[in-house]
């Protein structure tokens, strides 16, 4: 029986943290929003949620889209 690389991918996000001076909290992800690329985020922590794709990769490890499958 052939055997295949299959990816595995999880719904998730990443969160981050900075210390942004200003005069209140609105204003800090104000300032935040607007200079993201030239603030030093620290990683604070990810959440996974149930939503999973499983998807087969080709010889290269490139996806091969019609062997999808979805679990929501």
């Amino acid at each position: 029986m052939p055997t295949y690389t299959v990816k595995r991918r999880v719904d998730a996000y990443v969160d981050y943290v900075a210390l942004v001076s200003a005069s209140h909290p609105k204003e800090a992800a104000e300032i935040a929003a607007q200079r993201d690329a030239d603030i030093d985020w620290k990683p604070d922590g990810s959440c996974e949620f149930e939503a999973r794709i499983f998807i087969a990769l080709d010889e290269n490890g490139f996806e091969i889209e019609e062997t999808e499958v979805r679990d929501f």
